[in-house]
């Protein structure tokens, strides 16, 4: 299995921009599908949205604000986010072929 490290969260005003980043200990290439989830305290772990070879898709409540997007030759997936607003508060995980990275905390607050 592919083990994975998240890095790039942090403490952010509403409106903020973050990128996250997801890096493999291996070659990613022929995973065809990676996917970011998060979760709150006490709660579930929700898509976020996962990027395929052929195309990238979110969850209703991301769209138009967070990019997805892969770097092979990095062995790095993305997560883009602008405009973020509170409710975007969370610990963010990777996920590649049954693999979880160990989550990312990203806090929005004024």
């Amino acid at each position: 299995q592919v083990q994975l490290v998240e890095s790039g969260g942090g403490v952010v005003q509403p409106g903020g921009s973050l990128r996250l980043s997801c890096t493999a200990s291996g070659s990613i290439s022929s995973h065809v599908t990676m996917a970011w989830y998060r979760q709150v305290p006490g709660g579930q772990r929700d898509l976020v949205g996962f990027v395929s070879s052929a195309f990238t898709d979110y969850v209703d409540s991301v769209k138009g604000r967070f990019t997805i997007s892969r770097d092979n030759a990095r062995n790095t997936m993305y997560l883009q986010m602008n405009s973020l607003k509170p409710e975007d508060t969370a610990v963010y995980f990777c996920f590649c072929d049954g693999s979880w990275g160990q989550g990312t905390q990203v806090t929005v607050s004024s």
